[in-house]
């Protein structure tokens, strides 16, 4: 199952502490809005979003269609394919996408220890 791009989202309680933390360690904005209290970090391909306020705990994130560097990739498993494998292999979601939609989609499962997994595609269904 290809799920996309890779990065962890953690809830922060303070941004502009966060962002200095992560930039120490080699990392740097390369999105969001500290006005909207989130940001997009990277250092290499490794991403970091620091998002205050908008969610409890700390989630994994997967972008169908994208590249590590957040590019549309030409060719991908599409959101709604990927939750008919999931549907397919007894996964419970929490939320889903809509099966006949052709937008961005996500769709949201938990792991056995709680932990929220998003699986969050901004770039419409490939094309056949």
């Amino acid at each position: 199952m290809e799920l996309g791009a890779f990065s962890i989202s953690l809830s922060v309680k303070d941004l502009d502490a966060s962002r200095a933390f992560y930039e120490a360690l080699g990392f740097s904005v390369t999105g969001g809005d500290a006005a909207q209290n989130w940001l997009v970090l990277r250092n290499a391909n490794t991403v970091v979003g620091l998002f205050k306020g908008m969610f409890e705990g700390n989630w994994l994130t997967f972008n169908p269609g994208w590249d590590q560097q957040a590019k549309p990739l030409p060719g991908f498993t599409d959101i709604r394919q990927l939750q008919a494998q999931l549907d397919a292999s007894g996964v419970p979601l929490s939320t889903r996408a809509d099966h006949d939609g052709n937008g961005p989609a996500h769709v949201m499962l938990s792991d056995p220890d709680g932990n929220v997994i998003l699986i969050d595609q901004h770039v419409p269904r490939p094309s056949p």
